[in-house]
């Protein structure tokens, strides 16, 4: 049975790790296309199963500890697990995402089609479809889909409203494939030529695509407030500083004009039933002196039965709530109670079990806007988003990343939100407790932001928009029936091959 070379190894490493700083906050996008074109031109030079499995989970391990590795902080520094538990469970999940790689690299080694057919498609269809799978299974984790490094500045960026993140993850998996078919061994001038023209001829199209107005203007402008409290998350459940972060958002909200003014998730650290009446009052009067609405986030519900991860509006228009619909495992809620119940009380995880919303809730006709609410590691989600378009107008994400210290995760999850503005034709509002709290534009760029870990607010004007991109109204569908297809056919390719 075939090895692996340990510089094979090292190389798949290194260029896993590298591809981490495509994302943001450092924004290098072609190096995910460089990493990815390294990782293909490794694996069309192996036949065999296990050396295709080792060289695509080496590079998933790189990718990932660099990418994901603030996993440890929530659960060393905020979670309480001890810190030897905390880098072995961290590591243990690093490695399970990694075997999304390792199963390409596998199964592209012994599948039977022609070479450039399996480099060419193959290759990039088995990681277009195993990034997807990775977005649902286990209720998924679509953190780092190669996807997401293109926006906003990549020309792939284009392609966005059409075919969604993973799409263009396709698209940039097609690209590194052309670049390493060029740069094999028995690669000809014209093979060079042929690969130089595609790849032109998507970054041009992809260009082309950025220009194209998928939604319209739709109503009068409306200024909006995002609140950053800043709450440490260590003193956040803390009954005696409940007080102080009430007063702290009373303040911030009482010194803005906006008629859209956003608190961040669970903003107030105490059910809706408990929130005192004159603080309600307080913030529903100061929406309707503004001529618009408060948004803020909070529990609702009962701790004696079930409870929400809620927004709520407060001022002139009658108030209104969003619970969120996708939770997250062992943070929101424990699945197979029976089996993972014991995590409740190793992680000391406030309100762990929430119930989940209704799948049909519709947008919130709050601050002139009709918003389309979703509270943190919702807007990871893409085809979840637009279940609320095209009636939406406007969408707004609520989070609370102080979980995860000062590190890449909440530039990693704002580029998620402008992934979202491109794919719907929205603007992307986000107020958070520590950091990303940007308003992003409905073509994915990040006009203004606030200072991660500082409390402050962040004003602005925003445009609604109207009508539907071809994302939003078909969401993955289109990009699952060309996969669909490309599979039958390499399907048609491997038995026409069989003696």
């Amino acid at each position: 049975m075939p090895r692996v070379s340990f510089p094979v190894l090292l190389m798949s490493l290194l260029a896993g790790a590298l591809a981490v700083a495509g994302f943001a906050p450092l924004g290098v996008w072609p190096l995910p296309i460089l990493s990815l074109a390294v990782l293909f031109a490794l694996l069309a030079r192996t036949s065999s199963l296990r050396a295709g499995f080792v060289i695509g989970f080496v590079w998933g391990l790189g990718f990932f500890i660099a990418g994901v590795s603030w996993v440890f902080v929530s659960l060393s520094v905020y979670g309480g697990m001890p810190a030897w538990l905390a880098a072995l469970a961290t590591f243990l999940f690093c490695a399970f995402l990694a075997l999304f790689p390792a199963t390409v690299g596998a199964l592209q080694a012994r599948w039977p089609v022609p070479p450039t057919l399996r480099l060419l498609v193959l290759i990039p269809l088995a990681w277009g479809v195993t990034e997807w799978v990775r977005g649902w299974i286990f209720t998924g984790f679509p953190w780092l889909v190669t996807g997401y490094s293109q926006v906003p500045a990549s020309p792939l960026a284009g392609y966005a409203p059409l075919v969604g993140v993973y799409g263009v993850s396709f698209l940039l998996a097609l690209i590194s494939a052309l670049l390493a078919w060029s740069v094999t061994t028995r690669a000809r001038q014209a093979q060079r030529a042929w690969a130089a023209v595609a790849i032109v001829a998507l970054g041009v199209g992809g260009q082309a695509l950025r220009g194209v107005a998928w939604t319209t203007p739709d109503g009068a402008p409306t200024t909006v407030a995002l609140l950053q409290g800043n709450i440490p998350q260590d003193m956040k459940w803390r009954p005696e500083k409940t007080l102080a972060t009430l007063e702290s958002y009373a303040r911030m909200a009482a010194a803005s004009p906006a008629q859209l003014i956003v608190l961040p998730e669970t903003a107030l650290p105490l059910f809706e039933s408990d929130l005192p009446d004159t603080y309600r009052a307080g913030l529903a009067s100061l929406g309707q002196e503004n001529g618009g609405d408060v948004l803020t986030g909070l529990p609702t519900g009962s701790p004696q039965g079930a409870y929400f991860n809620s927004v709520i509006s407060l001022g002139a228009a009658p108030s209104q709530r969003y619970h969120k619909v996708h939770l997250v495992p062992f943070g929101e809620y424990i699945p197979l109670k029976a089996v993972w119940g014991w995590v409740i009380e190793v992680l000391r995880i406030p309100l762990s079990d929430f119930a989940r919303g209704a799948l049909d809730q519709r947008p919130l006709a709050i601050g002139g806007q009709r918003v389309a609410a979703n509270i943190c590691y919702e807007d990871a989600f893409g085809e979840e988003i637009i279940r609320q378009l095209p009636e939406a107008s406007v969408l707004v994400n609520v989070s609370n990343l102080a979980w995860f210290g000062d590190s890449f995760a909440p530039w990693q999850h704002a580029q998620m939100s402008q992934m979202r503005a491109l794919e719907t034709g929205r603007m992307m509002l986000r107020a958070t407790n520590t950091g990303v709290t940007a308003i992003i534009d409905a073509q994915g760029r990040m006009l203004v932001s606030l200072p991660l870990f500082t409390s402050g607010s962040l004003s602005g004007v925003i445009q609604g928009y109207a009508g539907s991109t071809p994302y939003a109204r078909w969401g993955n569908a289109p990009v699952l029936a060309l996969w669909g297809m490309l599979g039958i056919g390499l399907l048609g390719a491997a038995f026409r091959r069989q003696p």
